[in-house]
């Protein structure tokens, strides 16, 4: 009996440190070319903040799929970056607007000299987004991919618009991705900068 808190604790740290995995497992090719070991212990601590709104549970038997679904653990969730090396705030120095009626994510009069945080030796940059629907409940997820834009770094204005030719349609809530990619040319061929070190990718809204 004395160490029924503790036990409780354990239970409850084995289902965030599963979920967190089924979701990484969703987005697995998103997340292939951003290398931060640390995104899964810090998606570890952001979810075990999700789980904490799951008011309906008993002790021990909390769930992230139950905190997600109020607007405090959508909250809790909102704006994690997946490279702590490189967050979506610091790489892209520019509104965007985004919206999810029609799955737009619009950037106007986009200028990559003036508008990007650029690594050294980045000659160019891509610009894409991505939608997800994921169910902590059941671990399945379904994600649809943007259109890429790729842009020489330079100080040309261009206005950015990214958008899904279809959507997901699997249960759970749905995740808007925001991902910038540098790359640097060599002989007319384009190399991911440093196997991508300052690639960002973050949460930009859950509904």
């Amino acid at each position: 009996p004395a160490f029924i808190r503790t036990r409780e604790n354990r239970q409850e740290f084995g289902h965030i440190a599963k979920s967190g995995k089924m979701y990484r497992r969703a987005i697995a090719n998103l997340l292939a070319d951003v290398p931060d070991r640390s995104k899964i212990y810090r998606l570890t601590s952001r979810l075990n903040q999700v789980k904490k709104y799951d008011l309906t549970s008993s002790r021990g038997q909390r769930k992230v799929s139950v905190g997600i679904a109020s607007p405090e653990g959508k909250e809790a969730l909102k704006f994690f970056d997946f490279n702590k090396k490189a967050t979506l705030d610091a790489v892209l120095k520019s509104n965007y607007n985004l919206d999810t009626a029609t799955n737009e994510i619009i950037i106007n009069d986009f200028i990559p000299q003036l508008n990007l945080g650029i690594p050294q030796g980045a000659t160019h940059v891509e610009l894409s987004a991505a939608i997800m629907n994921f169910d902590f409940a059941t671990g399945q997820g379904e994600v649809t991919i943007s259109n890429v834009e790729n842009l020489m770094i330079d100080s040309t204005a261009t206005t950015i618009n990214l958008n899904f030719s279809s959507t997901p349609s699997a249960a759970g809530e749905t995740y808007y991705f925001m991902k910038v990619a540098y790359f640097q040319e060599f002989n007319g061929e384009q190399y991911p900068l440093l196997n991508g070190a300052f690639n960002a990718l973050q949460i930009i809204e859950i509904i």
